[in-house]
């Protein structure tokens, strides 16, 4: 799968997300402009802002914000102590924690599922910084991976198993 797929399918699932919350408001028939989809949607445009001003893998796969004054703000801190404390950062723990996330037969948890998030923007990274193409092709099929997990427990097919 070229990086250029996975860029777009990568684009789609963050439209996906970001419209969920409203989605849900919609159907439950609150108002879509509450406070509290709001807030879910500024915290996506704040995110988006962290992702744009650059991120950074240091020597020690540390993620790091560019952007000194975004990372300085203590919503940048805590978005660095999410990312850098509780996501998989190489692909055994990817693969470790898609296994488990799948064999769990229960919607996800609200921090799983920004966990999972997380992970597919960081897998994206990966599979955009790697040289060799070979190491490309496999981060690339763990983005793939989550995406499919991401979406799965968004349709509410955990239920259901794939045959």
């Amino acid at each position: 799968m070229t990086l250029k797929i996975q860029r777009t399918i990568f684009l789609q699932v963050l439209l996906l997300l970001w419209s969920e919350q409203v989605l849900q408001d919609v159907a439950a028939g609150l108002d879509p402009t509450s406070q509290m989809t709001s807030s879910a949607v500024s915290d996506a445009n704040l995110m988006f802002e962290f992702l744009l001003g650059g991120i950074e893998i240091n020597k020690d796969n540390n993620i790091v914000l560019l952007d000194e004054e975004m990372a300085s703000m203590r919503q940048g801190r805590t978005f660095l102590s999410q990312i850098n404390d509780n996501i998989p950062r190489n692909l055994e723990s990817m693969k470790q924690m898609l296994t488990t996330l799948r064999e769990q037969r229960r919607p996800l948890t609200h921090s799983q599922f920004e966990g999972l998030v997380l992970s597919m923007v960081y897998s994206a990274h990966q599979a955009w910084q790697e040289e060799r193409e070979e190491d490309k092709e496999v981060w690339g099929a763990v983005l793939l991976q989550l995406v499919n997990t991401t979406v799965h427990d968004l349709r509410g097919n955990h239920l259901f198993t794939y045959a």
